[in-house]
């Protein structure tokens, strides 16, 4: 997908001409400009958090407004699942059965597996990677309910995020809902521990990651828009309103330049009223034009000072 710096440039005319550029012209602030340019072309709500794990850097817009989960959420699921097979408290590789009666719309993995069942670890692999709906809420169930990963987040000292139900209630978030959501700001913190911290040992941090690469949506959204070169994986999300024309589309991940830039970490949220014909191209544009901000973000000139790796 090719982002046109001509995007930009047009859209930059357009809000001059109606006198709405913020008055922040220093490098953050333009680079929050073009992001509130972004969500202007694309017609909807868009909640952004960039973080530098280095410099503790940070642009975004809509940082603290709340947005749904959707899927997004299965990339901390496989996380805290791994968490717990390190420390000793559940065995990952524990083979688990399921029947009919969890299967939900969403099942390439437990649909073809349901006469043999899996493990933990197979299960975990599958909804971080193929958003498996069954996988999710098996292993949510064998970590303590929406409860369990909910203290997950409160545990790496995110007080914002919180899980509430299972699938595939939990889609259901429309604007001003509480359950189920998080924010950009936190969510991005919150990968960047996951991802670049001491949550996880080195092994099975090596192995989310490789999950996160592995995770083929993301290809079509910030990814997208990322240049060649640049290492990157993340865990998607897309939910609409049963009977409604509200969709929402989310990408949460990390991307890593090859000139050393970064490491950093993303929590993207576009949510909009549009048809269902418009229901895919129109939000993954929108986040794949994020990728580009989150490359000129990690130009040195664009960041804080060097203070000290944080995560």
């Amino acid at each position: 997908m090719m982002i046109d710096r001509r995007f930009f440039l047009g859209g930059s005319l357009a809000l001059g001409a109606s006198a709405c550029i913020p008055p922040d012209q220093s490098p953050l602030g333009r680079l929050a400009a073009e992001l509130r340019i972004i969500e202007a072309v694309a017609g909807g709500t868009l909640g952004v958090e960039i973080f530098n794990t280095v410099t503790g850097a940070s642009v975004g817009i809509n940082q603290d407004k709340r947005f749904g989960h959707a899927s997004s959420f299965k990339f901390s699921l496989a996380a805290l699942l791994l968490q717990r097979d390190a420390a000793g408290t559940i065995d990952a590789d524990r083979h688990v059965t399921w029947t009919e009666a969890d299967m939900l719309s969403y099942a390439p993995f437990t649909r073809e597996r349901i006469a043999t069942g899996a493990t933990l670890r197979e299960l975990a692999r599958a909804t971080q990677i193929t958003s498996d709906n069954p996988a999710a809420n098996i292993l949510l169930r064998n970590l303590g309910g929406p409860a369990g990963l909910t203290a997950f987040w409160r545990s790496l000292g995110d007080e914002v995020s919180r899980v509430d139900r299972y699938e595939p209630e939990m889609n259901l978030v429309p604007t001003g809902e509480f359950r189920d959501t998080t924010t950009p700001a936190a969510m991005a913190r919150t990968v960047a521990k996951i991802v670049y911290g001491d949550v996880l040992p080195e092994k099975e941090r090596a192995e989310l990651k490789g999950w996160m690469v592995d995770t083929e949506t993301g290809l079509r959204r910030v990814r997208a828009g990322l240049p060649e070169g640049w290492a990157a994986g993340d865990k998607t999300g897309t939910s609409g309103l049963i009977g409604g024309t509200e969709y929402n589309y989310i990408d949460i991940g990390f991307a890593e330049g090859p000139k050393g830039e970064g490491p950093l970490t993303f929590a993207c949220y576009f949510r909009a009223r549009q048809t269902e014909s418009e229901m895919l191209p129109r939000g993954e544009l929108a986040l794949a034009r994020v990728g580009r901000i989150i490359k000129e973000f990690a130009e040195p000139e664009r960041g804080l000072p060097l203070v000290g790796k944080i995560y």
